[in-house]
């Protein structure tokens, strides 16, 4: 049997900070970063994954990474449920690195990342891409991937097999339809905080153009400021579509309310992360007063029993979740079975580094093998940093193209990982008008904002 002989971790930043792109109110100017994970194996087959983060600190996480290493090197491939439920169980029962959690923070995304490896190692030896992997499993070996401890009070094991079972029958048609198809996408890419109203403008109308119909703002900075953003993106977008809100965290509860009573003139579809992700009371108070506006989060929802009080409580409309968030596939497929219990939409968040090709996995899986719809769902997409992909993921005409390539479509590009590397890699190299490379509080921080109605750039990232 193959085995796993190494695990290398790798800090992986990009300057995005130097065009703004990521900006919102509380994270002003990220760099945009994966502490990036290979498995390597005594044949030529890989296992790659990611923990995203937003520049400094990704030192940190990829530590974290090999801090697991023990449990891995050494180990069979995993080739199957049982097996990569094991290695789950493993990597998050570790008493001494749970302590730093529990289940939580730098070591559970860690775990996440080391499991999503797993993953798209046992994918590509099965010749197939993640979210078919995992959609045709029986329902039997995908509820043993699940950790049922602190979940049964809201879902049990029964509960959880009844609704796989439910949607066994309909599997073959909708893995047609979304090969087909595709799945619903939005776009963030018009939003940025940063970015000038001009080029909000002018890429909320291209969104349109280019076959979405919903995008999204950031909000929070300045109330007047999101007021005429949304006059702009209103118009320059019509009627029909839709417009959803992003505040990143900014608020307090009675702040989230009375900001987003003034913006609810322009019909914002959600308001996402209107308060501290761990506010479960919060949520509840601002879901009650703003609806019918929808109130979304996920993306920062460190585990499991954070979505299970959410959901059973009822504090949101929206659930989103995030790939590189949680402790990796398993823990993700449980939050997709209490959300299909609670009758809640999944509309997964992405963007970052590699969230799009991975969280698409997530969602497609959802479709066929658990929810069974995708009515009121669809994934984020924003349009950046594809390009270092082997296998990156793609919309056309607003929705995601379905991935057809074994594996997790995690894989990065040797050039860019060359390219890359922090601190050694060319592009944090020093630049004409600066004294040293961007990173840790350098000029990165402090970079020139454009003023309202300045043109800036209309691309992605460097």
């Amino acid at each position: 049997m193959a085995r796993i002989v190494d695990v290398d971790v790798m800090d992986i930043r990009f300057p995005t900070s130097r065009e703004l792109d990521g900006s919102d109110a509380m994270n002003p100017d990220p760099d945009y970063s994966a502490a990036y994970v290979v498995l390597r194996t005594d044949t030529d087959a890989e296992g790659h994954g990611l923990a995203f983060t937003i520049g400094r600190g990704n030192d940190v996480q990829a530590a974290a990474i090999r801090a697991l290493a023990p449990h891995v090197v050494g180990r069979q491939v995993p080739r199957d449920a049982a097996a990569l439920g094991a290695l789950s169980r493993e990597l998050v029962g570790d008493s001494q690195l749970r302590w730093l959690g529990p289940e939580k923070g730098v070591v559970h995304m860690a775990v996440g990342a080391v499991v999503n490896a797993a993953w798209d190692l046992a994918a590509k030896l099965a010749g197939r891409p993640l979210w078919m992997f995992l959609a045709e499993m029986r329902p039997e070996e995908l509820v043993g991937l699940v950790d049922f401890r602190y979940l049964s009070d809201a879902l049990t094991r029964d509960e959880a097999l009844a609704i796989l079972r439910a949607a066994e029958p309909g599997r073959a048609e909708r893995t047609k339809l979304l090969l087909d198809k595709g799945y619903p996408a939005y776009t963030t890419s018009p939003g940025w905080l940063g970015y000038s109203d001009a080029k909000l403008t002018h890429l909320a109308r291209s969104a349109v153009a280019d076959g979405f119909d919903m995008i999204k703002l950031k909000v929070g900075g300045d109330l007047g400021d999101d007021v005429r953003r949304m006059r702009l993106a209103r118009e320059a977008v019509g009627d029909g579509v839709r417009i959803a809100v992003d505040a990143n965290q900014r608020w307090d509860v009675a702040d989230a309310v009375s900001w987003m009573s003034a913006l609810a003139e322009f019909d914002p579809y959600w308001i996402e992360e209107p308060t501290s992700p761990d506010d479960v009371l919060g949520h509840l108070a601002i879901a009650r007063a703003l609806r019918p506006i929808r109130v979304a989060t996920g993306e920062h929802v460190h585990n499991r029993v954070m979505f299970k009080q959410l959901l059973a409580s009822g504090a949101i409309d929206v659930l989103q979740l995030d790939a590189a968030r949680v402790g990796g596939v398993n823990e993700n497929i449980a939050i997709l079975l209490l959300a299909a219990k609670f009758g809640v939409p999944v509309c997964p968040h992405a963007g970052g580094v590699g969230l799009c090709e991975l969280v698409q996995h997530l969602a497609m899986f959802d479709f066929v093998a658990v929810s069974g719809t995708w009515e009121n769902r669809v994934i984020e997409w924003v349009d950046h940093l594809h390009e270092h992909f082997t296998d990156p993921a793609t919309v056309r005409n607003g929705r995601y193209t379905t991935p057809t390539t074994p594996g997790f479509s995690a894989q990065l590009r040797p050039s860019s990982l060359h390219h890359f590397t922090y601190p050694s890699g060319p592009a944090w190299a020093p630049t004409p008008g600066h004294s040293r490379a961007y990173g840790p509080l350098s000029e990165a921080q402090h970079v020139h904002k454009p003023a309202n109605g300045e043109e800036g750039d209309e691309g992605g990232t460097a």
